[in-house]
């Protein structure tokens, strides 16, 4: 049966019930709450350097996969940089902007991108169909940022010329560890020790943190965490990405995904991080603090995350990108793929070239972060184990 393929210029254009019906349980930020609050809080627009343009695949009057899409004016809010590139093409007189892009804007968290219905039951003709219109030789590139396994390997059969580049990211797993005393007793002696040692740190200056859920987020402790989520980019001379306002949106449309760890010093809030939850994985986004006390980062974005899962029966929790220091905190390495299409052959071949040679180091930088993890029988995730 005819797949017909649509592009829609936002997620007004298309009922959240239809597109929902698509979406994995385990994936909020695909969900349309997410993603319209985004283009409704204006942080994601045209203005912005963000122009959406999703493509729905339909098959007669049916909705059967969705994919969010975007122009880029620029690379900012990607985590998947590609500066280089754009520098050296726009340095021999292309243009390198607008490109492509198919990721959750300012969200470096893996996970589906192509959306498709469980009614059809040959995907590979929606990635075929779906193909034709993101290798678009009108734009210098498209991309497709931290997508799971077996969807870059079907978008590979469907384009064989998308180049694929990997990166590393830190991801806790629940090996059936039962509580948290549980998680330390399969690390080594020294790394228990330590982490007892932050724990109790934390509580020896006076702070107390406590989790808030769904409706139990009130209005005042979304703006607290906002001003803290404010002051981690003042801190570096830069404005937040997002803005209140889709926060709240947040709030009010998908309050069941929002999970508000929040520090207090004798009840006055001090410090909050933001979290999203599928019925499967904890993700952590949003931090923020309004004073310097140690160890606080540690037990608020990560140690805090790892209680919830254990006792909500999460068994997976992506704390965001960047950090080795995750690695001593019990969060194993796991490789993340991207797909890119460049459109000019020459410039192809130079991409690819960097890519085969920085795919290399990352394959090295993998197995050494995999010998330093701190338990006291190294687990190993694979990818497949992973997803």
């Amino acid at each position: 049966m005819r797949l017909e393929v649509r592009t829609i210029a936002s997620m007004e254009a298309v009922p959240a019930r239809q597109w929902n019906a698509l979406i994995d349980a385990d994936q909020p930020f695909l969900r349309h709450e997410f993603l319209h609050a985004l283009e409704a809080s204006g942080a994601v627009t045209s203005a912005t350097g963000w122009t959406p343009a999703h493509l729905l695949v339909w098959q007669e009057d049916i909705l059967v996969a969705a994919v969010p899409r975007y122009y880029k004016s620029h690379s900012r809010g990607e985590y998947v940089f590609d500066w280089s590139w754009a520098d050296a093409w726009e340095r021999a007189g292309g243009d390198y902007y607008p490109k492509a892009l198919t990721a959750i804007p300012y969200t470096p968290a893996p996970g589906t991108r192509a959306s498709i219905s469980a009614r059809i039951e040959k995907p590979a003709a929606v990635f075929a169909a779906l193909a034709e219109h993101c290798c678009d030789e009108r734009l210098s590139s498209w991309h497709l940022l931290f997508a799971e396994d077996a969807e870059v390997d079907a978008w590979k059969v469907a384009a064989p010329e998308l180049l694929e580049r990997r990166g590393v990211q830190f991801q806790w797993h629940d090996a059936g560890y039962g509580d948290f005393d549980g998680f330390l007793a399969a690390m080594s002696s020294k790394r228990r020790k330590e982490i007892r040692r932050e724990r109790r740190r934390v509580a020896e200056q006076g702070i107390t943190l406590s989790r808030l859920t769904g409706e139990k987020i009130g209005s005042a402790a979304l703006a607290h965490f906002y001003r803290c989520y404010q002051m981690t980019y003042l801190e570096r001379g830069q404005r937040p990405y997002l803005p209140f306002d889709f926060f709240q949106r947040l709030q009010r449309t998908l309050p069941e995904a929002l999970v508000l760890v929040q520090a207090q010093v004798e009840e006055q809030p001090i410090a909050a991080a933001l979290c999203l939850q599928g019925n499967k994985t904890l993700y952590g986004r949003y931090w923020g603090s309004e004073v310097e006390a140690d160890c606080l980062h540690f037990e608020t974005c990560y140690y805090q995350g790892i209680e919830h899962c254990l006792e909500n029966g999460l068994t997976r929790f992506d704390p965001g990108t960047q950090g080795e220091h995750k690695l001593m905190r019990g969060f194993a390495p796991r490789q993340l793929r991207s797909l890119h299409y460049i459109a000019e052959p020459d410039f192809r071949r130079a991409v690819a070239h960097f890519c085969a040679q920085e795919r290399a180091h990352i394959e090295l930088y993998y197995r050494q972060a995999q010998e330093r993890l701190p338990f006291r029988h190294n687990v190993t995730i694979s990818q497949r184990e992973s997803s």
